[in-house]
């Protein structure tokens, strides 16, 4: 029970990796990618300002009988 096998590529990693062999550029532009959308430093006083400007959520918005204001 302890056997597990690991060797088991699936079509679509195969697939990629073949894509990539072909492309070595892909692995730069994919890493300038996430760069420019994820990789950002983070500034702790804008967090807490987003953070405290939240407004609380009413209990069940979907609720067409329920709509207090």
């Amino acid at each position: 029970m302890g056997d597990v096998n690991t060797s088991y590529v699936s079509d679509h990693t195969k697939w990629i990796n073949e894509q990539l062999a072909k492309n070595p550029a892909w692995v730069e532009d994919q890493k300038a990618g996430r760069a420019l959308w994820w990789d950002k430093k983070q500034d702790v006083s804008t967090t807490a300002a987003n953070a405290a400007s939240k407004v609380p959520q009413k209990p069940y918005p979907y609720d067409v009988n329920f709509y207090t204001e």
